[in-house]
């Protein structure tokens, strides 16, 4: 009830007035049955944005250090990751990657939606980078198509590191679903896993057009670090 409280009352409408988002391909969203929707990540925002131009319910699974602030702050930060359809997961690795598999197939299992960003995180500069391999895990293991999806400008709405969004035309567009049931059965192939990745990364660089890097998006951030 929160969820669609926050959509259809308290953010989604003044969102709506103020930055008259787009939506292209809404169709290709499965009626019903669970279904992974791999976006590209350009800002915090998109989490926000990608459920409010789509009728069904999105889960995405967030960071748990979202869900565990003290205060006011941690308090409404809490809630509005809640309201949003976020889950806290603990992305740590090891067995936390493992549980985090777990929670996304619990919720494509209950036949929803689940929104997961192959790169792993935000992009630093607009570029589309390498997927991780967790998204064909899940697809497999789940038995659901995944649907590519683009993030338009949501990075010039809300740069990494600003708190405040500008106010800029935002758009979402939504590719025809990837069917991978062709390889039913073989998860645990490591070589399959990082073709369907890899098929995945074609598809959203052939709908958004974004200069696509060959490496993980990580690697990219550890590099831009300033040295000690």
């Amino acid at each position: 009830m929160f969820y669609w409280l926050m959509k259809y009352v308290v953010i989604g409408p003044l969102v709506k007035a103020i930055f008259r988002p787009w939506v292209v391909g809404r169709r290709n969203i499965p009626a019903e049955g669970g279904a992974i929707l791999a976006s590209n990540h350009l800002s915090f925002i998109d989490s926000v944005m990608l459920p409010l131009m789509i009728d069904r319910r999105v889960a995405f699974l967030a960071k748990s250090d979202y869900f565990t602030g003290r205060g006011i702050k941690g308090w409404a930060t809490r809630m509005f990751f809640k309201g949003t359809g976020q889950l806290p997961i603990d992305r740590s690795g090891g067995k936390a990657s493992e549980a985090s598999l777990n929670t996304g197939l619990q919720v494509l299992g209950g036949g929803e939606l689940l929104g997961i960003y192959p790169e792993g995180t935000r992009s630093p500069d607009g570029k589309l980078y390498r997927g991780r391999t967790g998204i064909a895990r899940m697809a497999l293991e789940a038995h659901v198509p995944v649907v590519p999806v683009v993030m338009v400008d949501t990075d010039t709405m809300m740069p990494i590191g600003q708190r405040l969004p500008n106010v800029v035309r935002v758009g979402v567009v939504i590719g025809e679903p990837l069917d991978f049931s062709r390889f039913a059965g073989m998860e645990g192939d490591r070589y399959i896993l990082r073709s369907i990745t890899d098929e995945i990364m074609v598809a959203l660089q052939r709908l958004g057009e974004q200069e696509y890097e060959d490496v993980y998006a990580s690697t990219v951030k550890d590099r831009l670090k300033p040295k000690a």
